[in-house]
């Protein structure tokens, strides 16, 4: 079973989990101001990605340049990966491609450990990708297991690019905060990321 497959009840189950639902988990966090180039580059990009409507669409125009500014922000001291294989453990249905994944690390060349922030991009319904994006994250902390690199938390969202929805699985329990993030403004989102990058260094 690969990523794409899993409900959010089938992967409780199949890895017994728990899930707290409106559970915000962010404390106060400032806003961070774009550079110049991603404002402009959004001011054209938003349009069009929202009338061509495409997941494709939304990823390229939206989602990424968002992330590539929050690598530019932490001094490109993080790894990002676009459309990347994440097969952790095939016998357990952990496989498949990420649509987004960032490390701590800042190797570029190959994932390595710790990854700690998954993104899913959807085309319209972020409800559809919770599930493949939690077994994301449960593989996330599995690969950190396994190559030395321990953490608690990984963290993800489910997003169309406009709408922005945050998880947090630490152990066994999956937070999600059902509300959903709008962009614009970007100010937020980035703040958001930036600091999922950076808790529990």
């Amino acid at each position: 079973m690969p990523y794409s497959e899993f409900t959010i009840r089938k992967i409780k189950q199949a890895f017994d989990l728990t899930t707290i639902e409106d559970g915000g988990f962010f404390p106060e966090i400032d806003p961070i101001s774009p550079t110049n180039t991603l404002t402009d580059f959004l001011s054209e990009s938003l349009p069009l990605a929202i009338a061509t409507g495409s997941k494709k669409a939304r990823s390229e125009l939206i989602i990424s340049p968002v992330l590539v500014e929050v690598r530019k922000i932490l001094h490109r001291k993080i790894s990002l990966f676009s459309g990347a294989d994440f097969t952790v453990d095939p016998s357990v249905g952990l496989s498949g491609v990420c649509d987004f994944l960032l490390s701590r690390s800042p190797e570029q060349l190959e994932i390595e450990a710790p990854v700690v922030v998954i993104v899913e991009a959807k085309k319209a319904d972020l409800n559809v990708g919770i599930g493949q994006c939690i077994a994301e994250m449960v593989a996330a902390l599995k690969f950190n297991e396994m190559n030395n690199q321990p953490i608690t938390t990984v963290y993800g969202s489910v997003s169309n690019g406009t709408a922005w929805r945050f998880m947090k699985l630490e152990g066994k329990t999956v937070t999600i905060d059902l509300t959903d993030y709008p962009l614009p403004p970007v100010e937020q989102i980035l703040g958001f990321l930036v600091w999922m990058l950076q808790s529990g260094q």
